[in-house]
């Protein structure tokens, strides 16, 4: 269902740098919840891979959204996915591993 080459990516310092400058900026994490519950980008809303399908809804299309989840490899699905869907996104490379900025509580 998911494959995950050729789309866009993003660094976690450049995110981060977005964030700031942005808070219009749309951060969709896609971890587990168990995952999230150790902290999660503060603006970032959380809906887990298994769930992308089934809650489109809740993705406006009208903006560009960014992909987290740990690694880097199942927000590169999702942002497949997405893509495939007509949306705008981008894959934060490196996942959380590579997240240095501020995490808040979920």
């Amino acid at each position: 269902m998911f494959g995950f080459n050729n789309v866009k990516t993003i660094t976690p310092d450049e995110v981060d740098k977005k964030r700031k400058e942005n808070n219009d900026i749309s951060i969709i994490d896609v971890r587990e919840d168990e995952e999230v519950a150790n902290g999660i980008i503060p603006g970032a809303k959380h809906i887990p891979l298994g769930d992308i399908s089934e809650r489109t809804n809740e993705i406006p299309k009208d903006k560009e959204h960014i992909m987290v989840c740990r690694s880097g490899n199942r927000s590169g699905k999702a942002a497949k996915f997405l893509e495939g869907e007509g949306y705008s996104v981008l894959n934060m490379k490196g996942g959380m591993m590579n997240w240095n900025g501020e995490l808040s509580n979920h």
